[in-house]
Formats: structure tokens, sequence, C-alpha cells
């Protein structure tokens, strides 16, 4: 039997080594921890994040949700409950297998990443020295079109590529339908502007947040926006995401059954900066760690995006641009470096 098939329940051996310290305060009696945690993880008060239902699509509220928040709850999406659980629970098992064997069973064009977000090579933020913080996260990178080509040998793992596959399926309709009312709410030609987004381009990334003494201080990701042209978010019981609004930062509470879509920086290109890519960051959980899954869809290859805003460009020009500032800045610039200046 395989060690996927054999897989324990979560043990902090499953960790990259970076992550596996164990303070005191996390052995705590595991009912006391539990409280706590749910005491952590629910605001006093969640922010009234915009509600979009995708059976009754209203685009004016759609339109507002874009451009004042950048995010927005999903709810009447469509996606079965049980594929949502099934997912977790594959998740989970996939996370609990040893840090050595995760990261041989997530090979090309799959891919295992940790301590930096996963546009960086693992354990870059090391290299680079003490000076840059590591991002306490670790996950697998998924792309869906090569998906039905794989033929995994263990059954636990073939059964978490038929979900996906499912999965994905759900999310190309989600957010092309996102997309093309988005396109007809900014009175944009929807035939130019089609390939903008392109099913073909869409990958999913599951992510583990490990639990941390120092959650208030030490961050799964810093703050940043997405690349993509939308992002769809589905993460379970224990919270951590924070939007900036308006220069403060909120908590957005878990919700069963609703999915968080956020767009990222093509969209806000496209829209003429008339949306916007929101900042977003994960803190950590003092108790309990935190699985979520995130599906991003992007341009067409060669796909140009024509902006009153920013000059010409593909999304591969992009990528290019954002890979060379994370290895050579440490962080990421992004639209600002396709910026029209007023002189030009």
């Amino acid at each position: 039997m395989s060690e996927l098939s054999n897989s324990a329940e979560h043990n902090f051996e499953s960790y990259p080594p970076i992550f596996r310290r164990r303070p005191e305060s996390q052995t705590q009696n595991i009912d006391t921890a539990f409280t706590d945690a749910i005491n952590d993880d629910v605001p006093d008060s969640d922010p009234a994040i915009p509600v979009i239902d995708l059976q009754c699509l209203n685009l004016d509220s759609l339109g507002e949700a874009c451009r004042d928040w950048g995010l927005f709850r999903l709810v009447n999406h469509g996606i079965p409950p049980a594929l949502l659980s099934h997912l977790q629970d594959h998740a989970s098992k996939l996370f609990s297998l040893s840090f050595e064997f995760k990261q041989s069973l997530f090979s090309s064009p799959l891919s295992y990443f940790w301590g930096t977000p996963a546009l960086t090579p693992s354990g870059a933020a090391l290299q680079r020295g003490p000076q840059k913080s590591i991002s306490w996260v670790e996950g697998f990178n998924v792309p869906l079109g090569p998906l039905s080509q794989l033929e995994p040998e263990d059954p636990v793992f073939a059964s978490f590529r038929l979900l996906l596959e499912e999965y994905g399926k759900h999310l190309a309709r989600v957010a092309t339908t996102i997309f093309e009312a988005m396109v007809m709410k900014l009175n944009l030609n929807l035939v130019e502007v089609k390939s903008n987004l392109s099913e073909s381009t869409g990958y999913v990334r599951i992510y583990r947040y490990p639990l941390h003494s120092m959650a208030n201080s030490t961050w799964g990701l810093d703050a940043h926006t997405d690349s993509s042209v939308l992002s769809i978010l589905s993460q379970y019981e224990v919270g951590g995401l924070e939007v900036l609004k308006d220069n403060k930062w909120l908590q957005v509470k878990p919700m069963s059954n609703t999915l968080l879509v956020n767009l990222g920086d093509m969209m806000q290109a496209i829209s003429n900066d008339e949306y916007k890519s929101v900042e977003h960051r994960v803190k950590l959980n003092k108790h309990r760690e935190r699985i979520s899954i995130c599906y991003f869809v992007f341009p067409d290859e060669g796909s140009v995006i024509r902006s009153s805003k920013y000059k010409p460009f593909t999304y591969s020009d992009f990528r290019a641009r954002v890979q060379e500032e994370l290895k050579t800045l440490g962080f990421k610039v992004g639209l600002r470096n396709f910026k029209l200046t007023q002189t030009s």
C-alpha cells in the first residue's frame, strides 16, 4: 500500500522542516485550543462584504462590488456541497503526507511549493537571507488542462484528480458567467475581449497554513494582489484571510457553501481601472491550521490587453516581468510597470 493510501492524521512531521517547531503553547488541551481557535477566527463584526447571487445576477450590484471592494461572496453558484467537502477531505490527506513524499509526488506539470508564494521557488526567501521573511504556507499547484492525461497509481490521489476535474468544470462555468456579466456592465465589446479570459488557463492551488504560536506577527501570505483575471476561493472553518478596504484591514469570515471571488490585476487593466484588484493577506492561527482551495483563470496565450490606462501587453509579458521582480527585488511591482504616463 502506498504512503498516500496509508497517510495518518496531521502531524508536525508532515510540515516542511522549517515549520516543525512546536512551541509549548501549542501542546495545550485540545478542547481549550479548539474553543480559543473559534474565538480567534470569527471577528466581532464581519465586514459587509457584498453578496452576489449567480442565479439572479444583478449587474448594478456586481459593478458596485467590483468597483468598491474588488471582491464579493458568491451564493447559488451551483457547486454541490458534497464536492467541496470531498475536496477538503482529500486535501487534508495529501497535506498529511511526509514532506519528502509530497516533493516526489507532485512533479511536472503539478508542483509542490512551501515558504514562498507559488511563483517563487520554494526556499527562495531563505536563499536571499534572514532579512527576507518566509511565508508560512505550503501548497500544491495544479494546472487543470493536463489533469485528464495524468494516471496516478495511488487510488486516493486518483480520486483527488477526478474531484479536481469536476471542480474545474464548475469553476470555468462560474468564472465565464461572472466575466461576461462584468464585460456587459463595463459596456465593453465581448467579442473583442472574450480571449481575455480563457478556461484553458485555469488552475487550482491548494494551500495549507500551519498553526503558529506567534500568529499575530507571522503571516501565511503577506499583502499582495493576484495576477489573474479572477480568483475564486473556497475557505473552510478556519479564517485568516484579510482584505484591504479604505486603508483598513478587514477579516473575511468563512461562510458555508459560499465562494469568495476576488478580482486580479488583469481584470483591473481590462476595466481601465474602473474595477480594482483587491489587496489581501493571510493571517495564521495559533491553534489550528488552515486549508483553502483557490481557482485562478487568466487571459488566453497571446491575448493582448488593450486599455486607455496601460500599454498593450499580454499576460505572458506581465508574468515574465513579475517573476523578474520577485527574483531581483523580492516583491511584485505589477501593473505600475505597464501604466501609461501623462506624456506617453
